[in-house]
């Protein structure tokens, strides 16, 4: 597993925008499936295998994110946690949590 942070940092310059900022978080390619995720205090989403590389970005909240054999690593809104394709991994939350999940059969991070 790996935590990266995806607070927008490049200014928008083009097309007379103003007040823009932009960060680059991931390149994919295949098919790509995008879902938002709630955790309601105290929700879990046990322990499994990613059916393919998987990005689980936090817009709202805090929790805690794993990989198999791993520590809890407490994430917050404004990081992500990536896992490649066929990691077991967990998320879990004590307050709740709102993240938008990205899977795709080829997904990358950087811009």
């Amino acid at each position: 597993m790996k935590l990266v942070g995806f607070e927008a940092t490049r200014a928008i310059t083009h097309f007379d925008s103003h007040g823009a900022t932009i960060a680059g978080i991931a390149r994919c390619s295949g098919e790509v499936r995008v879902a938002v995720l709630v955790l309601e205090p105290g929700g879990v989403v046990g322990m499994h295998k990613t059916s393919s590389p998987q990005l689980l970005l936090v817009v709202d909240g805090e929790g805690n994110v794993r990989g198999d054999g791993e520590q809890p690593v407490k994430i917050v809104r404004g990081q992500a946690a990536f896992w490649e394709g066929g990691e077991l991994h967990e998320t879990a939350t004590r307050d709740g949590l709102t993240a938008i999940v990205v899977e795709a059969d080829e997904l990358e991070l950087g811009s």
